[in-house]
């Protein structure tokens, strides 16, 4: 008769400057606990001398705080930035929206069936329109108007939520608000934006009907952490589609809004299994 499997997983990821030894260390730690290493992925930087790293292994009944104390000391030898995640353990984001809902269901539709490992605590809207999305979803609804003088209680009840709903991530599934400098900083590293990128790019209303009326031949998104600088943060994923002339604006809508939720997906499936690690204003990113 076949047991199931006691052993825990976990990821570990690190930064630091570039120095010998940095691999064996860590192999060594895991080996040394009795855990087993599934995946390693490594990256120098050779401009900035800057190493990078990511490490998955299994091992039998651990106590992740009991490892994190003990692996302490390493990271200090290397001078690391590091984390320990449990790979079973979801992240727990939150989803804001405004009246496009595409980039949302299909969010909702990924978390339903499992391939993305991500707890949704609730979804927060500026308007009301997909509060019976919520609904049916099981999720609570945040209504949280904005306007130019109720703007900083917007953010504040926000901030609020993210504390109380002990979220990890949040996540602009297209919300069509500008956050302050000061919310930007506030969840520096735990926010990420999709938007539409074409050569050239269209900025202000009805985007897709600009790149139609000047004839582009790629539509695609950009999705990329949340930063003071609009549109400019370290980007995680990028991905475009091939259009022509025969697709009217409406089509070509359709066609922009099908890449922003693979992007946006791919992008919050990589963060949420601890594969991006942020380098000022860039990412190196472990697939």
């Amino acid at each position: 008769m076949n047991h199931p499997s006691t052993s825990d997983e976990y990821v570990l990821t690190l930064t630091c400057p570039e120095a010998p030894g940095i691999v064996f260390a860590v192999s060594r730690f895991v080996m040394e606990h009795g855990g087993n290493i599934s995946a390693s992925q490594q990256f120098d930087d050779r401009l900035t001398d800057r190493f990078f790293m990511r490490v998955q292994f299994r091992l039998d009944n651990a106590d992740p705080e009991q490892l994190r104390q003990e692996f302490a000391p390493v990271a200090q030898q290397f001078a690391m930035a590091w984390q320990l995640h449990d790979v079973r353990t979801p992240t727990r984001t939150l989803l804001m929206v405004s009246k496009f809902g595409h980039c949302l269901n299909d969010l909702l539709f990924r978390t339903q069936t499992g391939a993305l490992n991500i707890e949704i605590p609730g979804i927060v809207s500026n308007h009301r329109d997909f509060e019976g999305v919520a609904e049916a979803n099981g999720i609570p609804f945040y209504h949280v108007p904005v306007t130019p003088e109720t703007k900083p209680e917007a953010e504040a009840r926000l901030l609020e939520l993210v504390d109380t709903l002990d979220v990890d991530l949040v996540v602009l599934a297209r919300y069509m608000q500008v956050l302050s400098d000061e919310l930007c900083g506030k969840l520096e590293g735990r926010a990420i934006n999709i938007h539409h990128s074409f050569l050239p790019s269209f900025k202000g209303a009805k985007p897709y009907h600009q790149a139609h009326a000047r004839g582009v031949k790629l539509v695609g998104a950009t999705a990329h952490y949340v930063t003071a600088d609009l549109d400019e943060g370290p980007i995680i994923e990028q991905d475009v589609v091939r259009v022509d002339h025969s697709l009217d604006p409406a089509a070509m809508t359709s066609a922009g809004r099908d890449v922003e939720a693979q992007v946006l997906a791919r992008a919050i499936r990589w963060h949420s299994e601890h594969r991006v690690l942020l380098d000022r204003t860039h990412t190196v990113v472990f697939r």
